[in-house]
């Protein structure tokens, strides 16, 4: 799919990943509007993607489409 198929996934609370840019599927991208703290209180913020790198051993970082990514049409739904 596009990243314009995808983007719509990411809004409707979706992971996406790349099939044939990225190196597997746990680096799959998340869309987040909020951040919950340790006190239980939610925070609404600016939207943001994250994308999972556990993969690597790093967790989780920002993430920022590439022209490449925004061109692609290898995107893919992480179930």
């Amino acid at each position: 799919m596009t990243f314009e198929e995808a983007l719509a996934l990411l809004k409707a609370g979706k992971k996406v990943v790349r099939t044939q840019g990225w190196s597997g599927a746990e680096n799959y991208v998340k869309l987040y509007d909020s951040i919950v703290l340790e006190s239980d209180e939610k925070l609404e913020v600016t939207p943001y993607f994250l994308i999972n790198v556990s993969g690597e051993g790093e967790g989780f970082s920002m993430w920022a489409p590439t022209p490449c990514d925004v061109l692609a049409d290898d995107w893919a739904l992480v179930e």
